[in-house]
């Protein structure tokens, strides 16, 4: 079956228009990946939020003088569309010679045009590059299990199956990895993450953890999908009284996605890491 965003401009040939355009922004169902995943849109087992930071932002004062700036989305996990990429960053391309008072503008269009096409309320936060560069480089928390030695030969698609846990222990745990790859599945190009999971619950047995992610490196998907597919995938291995995963992807277009999903209410970090 195609998929939604074939129909959109992923991966075809486009005119960059530099002028407001809210028309551009591609909305795609969440619906048909949740039902793939066995999820109902009514009753997620998770909450969260898609962060997205754009670092090529950019309209003109009255003036005529540009200005640059970096940007903070934050879509609500049960919005009921995403935004395809390339849409999201034709229209933030379109402000480029589109004139505003103020920053507060910029930020109150954005977020309307935003909330309107993901379907429910959108926060917007605008920084200057001081702003961002006094918050430096952030770290993931936990272990990191990178350096552990693991067999791997099936790389085509994510193999729950390999994840193991001793049932008869229960811990609070946190992992991280930067060997996480999927692919886009409209173009094929590579999507390169890091991942964390932190959990109490059965505990986890870490190098089975990192097999099963690098699993997923020719495997072909969005971001927020290969999240969810984690975090379900952890959630019935470990029975968990609290469970949380993120991912922090690698921009591509001046955008990146960071997908967080967890069964509590949490405060997200945002903070940009070395390959971000």
């Amino acid at each position: 079956m195609q998929h939604p965003a074939e129909h959109s401009p992923l991966g075809k040939s486009s005119q960059y228009i530099a002028e407001y355009s809210p028309e551009l922004l591609f909305p795609i169902s969440r619906t048909t990946k949740w039902a793939e995943l066995g999820l109902d849109g009514a009753n997620l087992p998770y909450q969260g939020v898609d962060y997205w930071n754009c670092y090529e932002l950019s309209w003109l004062l009255p003036s005529g003088k540009p200005v640059v700036a970096i940007a903070e989305f934050a879509i609500p996990a049960d919005s009921p569309n995403i935004i395809e990429s390339k849409s999201f960053k034709l229209y933030l391309n379109s402000l480029n010679q589109t004139m505003y008072a103020s920053w507060d503008e910029v930020q109150a269009t954005l977020a309307s045009d935003l909330s309107a096409v993901a379907g429910k309320p959108v926060t917007v936060r605008l920084r200057s590059l001081a702003e961002v560069a006094e918050e430096g480089v952030a770290t993931l928390p936990g272990q990191c299990i990178d350096d552990l030695e693991i067999s791997v030969s099936q790389y085509d698609h994510p193999q729950p199956e390999l994840l193991r846990c001793d049932a008869g222990r229960v811990e609070e745990a946190c992992l991280h990895s930067h060997l996480l790859k999927s692919n886009c599945p409209v173009t094929g190009q590579p999507d390169w993450g890091s991942l964390v999971v932190h959990y109490q619950g059965a505990a986890l047995d870490p190098a089975s953890l990192l097999a099963y992610l690098v699993s997923f490196r020719q495997h072909a998907d969005f971001h927020e999908q290969c999240v969810e597919r984690i975090f379900l995938d952890l959630q019935r291995l470990l029975n968990p009284q609290s469970l949380t995963v993120y991912a922090r992807y690698v921009r591509r277009g001046g955008l990146d996605i960071n997908p967080y999903r967890s069964t509590a209410a949490i405060t997200s970090e945002n903070g940009r890491l070395a390959r971000q």
